[in-house]
């Protein structure tokens, strides 16, 4: 049988691109155009450019045309890859750290190896944690605002852990959920991995549009809402309690769970009144100890209803068993001396001190960020292309992610994340100029 005609083209195409006759950035003919000039149906032009996007070698942009990408810049280029080669300026991926972090462990270490506790850490633990530590971190909670019981906590092994079964314990293959249109890129790949259907809610200058949220749970049937109110990633938006107050309403309104992510809520000084708070019969609460503490340590909780901790409960043993019994301990005799509230008062003045200089260093771009996090995000000119500026800055050792991995819909935006928090200063200041250097060859 011969070979179809459109695969043919996508052939040529695709070893053009790969020997650089049709370098990254070039604008390929429109749909139409290709249409006439190869003898096509416009539904064969069409296909052919849609499996060239499938495997990554073009993007389509509404209003600007078709593009050739820049394919030695990885796909999954952003926060689920760190720059792992020597001399690379990491600002794709947050693990902020403190100087004398590693003291503070070796002190923890021996203050757990002098406790009388230590067998108990090596059997297996309660699938949900040890009662005592769940209400250790119970209270922790409660000075959040959150009004909780040691019995609706269950301790994970971090936040992303805990959205992992949240999404498997209370969600189906097939399920409708609403997301943020750019969000967290860890949330795509869960529900992916579960097959849940993501509809991006549309962005304003202020925060998610909830008119467009109101209109999508009308025509579909929405099962939840994955929402990030303080210290939104990747925006750093804090949404006021209003907003929280009209998704409450919505939710109830169209029986909606509400999923609410708090990895980096502790940066945000007195934030509005947590959802799980307004809402607490429909909201599961996520929250780890990977950024306010240190990313190593793996331990998170979950919040939830208590109709819905069973089948929590079951997916944690599915998954890890339990949380590790060691390093659960040492979480909970920080937050009993007080060292997590220390790192996290000594985190939100680092983090202003590095958006301070960000802002400083980027004057003049289009930023959008939270005066206290540690991430940033950047709208690029509009003749920038942002895989272009990723690679280019790749070539001069800074990693940044473009943003893609957040993206939920079409067309994705010309923007970078920039984090914050995984360099020096003075290595950061210096990755800062490279970034405001390239941004500048395109009129930034």
């Amino acid at each position: 049988m011969p070979r179809a005609r459109y695969k043919t083209l996508v052939d040529r195409f695709a070893n053009d691109i790969a020997s650089g006759a049709l370098p990254p950035g070039t604008r390929l003919p429109t749909h139409r155009q290709l249409a006439e000039q190869e003898g096509l149906a416009l539904v064969t032009a069409s296909r052919v450019y849609a499996e060239l996007e499938t495997m990554g070698l073009i993007s389509g942009e509404t209003g600007r045309g078709t593009f050739v990408r820049e394919i030695a810049l990885p796909l999954s280029h952003g926060v689920d890859q760190q720059a792992a080669v020597a001399g690379v300026l990491d600002l794709n991926f947050n693990y902020p750290a403190l100087p004398g972090q590693a003291e503070t462990l070796r002190t923890g270490l021996r203050q757990l190896a002098l406790s009388g506790d230590l067998e108990a850490l090596l059997r297996y633990q309660p699938h949900a944690g040890r009662g005592h530590e769940r209400a250790c971190m119970a209270r922790h909670v409660r000075e959040r605002g959150l009004q909780v019981n040691s019995d609706e906590l269950l301790i994970v092994s971090g936040a992303q852990h805990g959205l992992a079964v949240t999404a498997s314990a209370l969600l189906k293959p097939g399920d409708v959920i609403a997301v943020d249109a750019l969000t967290y890129s860890g949330f795509k790949v869960i529900a992916e991995a579960h097959r849940l259907e993501m509809l991006p809610i549309p962005l304003t200058d202020a925060g998610p549009d909830l008119d467009a949220l109101e209109k999508l749970c009308r025509t579909r049937r929405v099962k939840a809402v994955y929402a990030m109110p303080t210290l939104h990633n990747p925006m750093g938006w804090v949404l006021g309690l209003p907003w929280r107050e009209r998704l409450v309403v919505i939710a109830r309104e169209h029986d909606l769970m509400l999923i609410e992510d708090a990895a980096y809520a502790f940066l945000a000084s007195e934030p509005p009144t947590p959802l799980r708070t307004l809402a607490p019969e429909l909201t599961v609460y996520v929250s780890g100890f990977s950024k306010n503490v240190a990313t190593g340590l793996r331990v998170g909780f979950v919040v939830a209803p208590m109709p819905w901790v069973p089948a929590i409960e079951r997916a944690i043993r599915a998954t890890t068993w339990n949380t590790p019994g060691v390093m659960t301990a040492l979480v909970c005799n920080w937050i009993e001396d007080g060292t997590v509230a220390r790192l996290e008062a000594e985190k939100r003045q680092d983090a202003m001190q590095r958006q301070t200089l960000a802002r400083k260093v980027l004057a003049g771009l289009s930023i959008i960020g939270h005066p206290a996090s540690y991430f940033l995000w950047v709208v690029l000119p509009e003749d920038a292309r942002a895989d272009q500026v990723a690679m280019e800055l790749l070539a001069l050792n800074v990693a940044v992610s473009t943003a893609e991995p957040f993206a939920i819909s079409n067309p994705v935006p010309h923007a970078i994340r920039l984090a914050l928090g995984s360099v020096d200063a003075v290595t950061l200041y210096d990755a800062l100029h490279k970034v405001r250097q390239v941004i500048g060859n395109y009129g930034g």
